[in-house]
């Protein structure tokens, strides 16, 4: 390795790096060569105690400052993202096996996107003024306290930003706990915040398994939870969070249905089809996996999808040529590749791929499934790899109602010329983040999130504030006070 992996400690408490071996040993591996690049160590009890602490003790001071300085300081640390794109995603890319391609345009560069448009917003958390004749109202927007945020494996730096950005921006303390399997990204987001000037004890990483998020989730001294997870997490997180009446976000799971109308521009479609099932080697939660294609032009569209996805250059990640990385582990490789026996078992047609590469690491190829019908299990659980289902269709409302019968709700596309068709589709969708034309857009701006099992809440935007935050009325009367006695 060129590059040194192991970072200087398992966790990033009250503003600097802590070590405790006395917790489970975290092996991280390089997806690209399954060799070990690092170990770090779950929290034990006395580091998750740490950590809470930390963030109590600093989260009213913090609260307290302006909004203007909070957002200085997120801005600070977005220019800080910035100017380290490179070691950033090099980081990424050995954390999840991503090509560098990709991680260098869109990981850390969302992440400082996030940071930025949050701390431009801080200074502008305002309430209201509500006249009631000679007496009135004000509302007061208020931190929640102490927020815990869970990551997940496929966007480890992107995660801790879109989660930190917005509750450090409200006034909060957070602390993130990254996926076991990609424990390295976060701890250069908290070292940034804090050369970026955030008091000690405001942004704290911990590692660990389900256990520690357990009992951060449990904790009676935190106050929020947000999750990106699977719909199984999700549950388990929702009803320890439950106990508590502890605010809830939860970004899970997707089955996502994408719809190519047979006069859409087929070279967009097959853009689209690709970034939403190959993109990140297809590790991405909002991934349209269920491609219907229109009975007139699927041929066409097979033939033309099948063409582009040859032109995969698969390699070393590493390698600014390659577009198609590996899987993140060992173990998800093997999850997708019994889908992938699935498919065949169930009847599904094998357009490309299907199989392992012959090569150190965990490469598959990207595959394509055609004639899948809607009740192969491959078209109805989340594989969460590079696996595609093509479905036919001819009427668009039989289409729609195979669309939405899914318990999922966190994406949805269409392809179409069609103006009106566009606009109409978009809306009869069961799902929080719909594409006209397009797929995976997600810039900071927008609201992302799910419907249905697909989780609760959204990130990213003006709405990510509503979650991050409470409102506190305070009536003022101005006249004598009546009682009736």
């Amino acid at each position: 390795m060129t590059y040194d992996t192991q970072p200087k400690a398992s966790h990033f408490i009250n503003g600097a790096y802590v070590e405790d071996t006395g917790g489970t040993p975290i092996d991280v591996i390089y997806p690209a060569t399954g060799e070990k690049i690092a170990t770090v160590y779950a929290a034990t009890p006395a580091i998750i105690d740490l950590a809470i602490k930390a963030a109590k003790d600093a989260q009213a001071a913090w609260a307290a400052m302006t909004g203007t300085e909070r957002g200085r300081i997120l801005r600070r640390a977005a220019d800080i993202m910035r100017a380290r794109n490179h070691d950033l995603s090099v980081l990424e890319t050995f954390d999840t096996g991503k090509p560098y391609q990709e991680t260098s345009v869109v990981d850390a560069t969302s992440g400082a996107d996030s940071l930025e448009y949050f701390g431009g917003m801080a200074a502008t958390l305002t309430g209201e003024h509500i006249q009631l004749g000679d007496n009135w109202v004000y509302t007061r927007r208020e931190a929640l306290g102490v927020c815990v945020g869970i990551g997940a494996w496929n966007y480890p730096t992107q995660i801790a930003c879109w989660k930190g950005a917005p509750a450090l921006a409200c006034g909060n303390a957070m602390i993130f706990k990254p996926s076991e399997t990609t424990p390295l990204c976060a701890l250069k987001v908290a070292e940034i915040l804090h050369e970026a000037g955030l008091p000690a004890g405001i942004y704290n990483v911990v590692q660990g398994m389900g256990e520690v998020g357990h009992a951060l989730v449990t904790d009676p001294r935190v106050d929020k939870v947000s999750l990106t997870g699977s719909v199984p997490t999700g549950r388990k997180v929702y009803a320890a969070a439950a106990e508590g009446i502890k605010h809830v976000t939860m970004e899970l799971g997707g089955k996502s249905p994408m719809i190519v109308f047979e006069d859409a521009n087929i070279e967009n479609a097959v853009s689209g089809a690709i970034l939403g099932n190959f993109y990140s080697s297809g590790q991405v939660c909002s991934n349209g996996t269920r491609v219907f294609v229109h009975k007139a032009i699927k041929e066409q569209f097979l033939a033309r999808l099948a063409e582009r996805v040859g032109n995969a250059v698969i390699g070393d990640p590493m390698d600014p040529d390659t577009s198609f990385g590996p899987m993140v582990s060992e173990r998800q490789m093997n999850i997708v590749l019994g889908y992938v026996e699935k498919g065949l078992a169930e009847g599904a047609r094998l357009v490309t791929g299907g199989a392992r590469i012959e090569r150190d690491g965990f490469y598959m190829q990207p595959t394509v499934f055609a004639d899948v019908t809607d009740d192969m299990v491959i078209a109805r659980e989340e594989i969460f790899g590079p696996v595609m289902a093509v479905l036919d269709f001819e009427d668009e409302a039989d289409v729609m109602a195979r669309a939405n019968d899914t318990e999922f709700g966190l994406a949805a596309g269409v392809f179409t010329n069609d103006l009106t068709r566009a606009h109409r589709v978009a809306a009869a969708f069961e799902a929080g983040t719909c594409f006209i034309n397009t797929y995976n857009d997600a810039p900071v701006e927008a609201p992302f999130g799910g419907s249905k099992n697909s989780g609760v809440g959204r990130e990213n935007s003006k709405a990510a504030i509503a979650h991050y935050s409470q409102l506190k009325s305070v009536f003022v009367r101005m006249d004598d006070v009546e009682a009736p006695f």
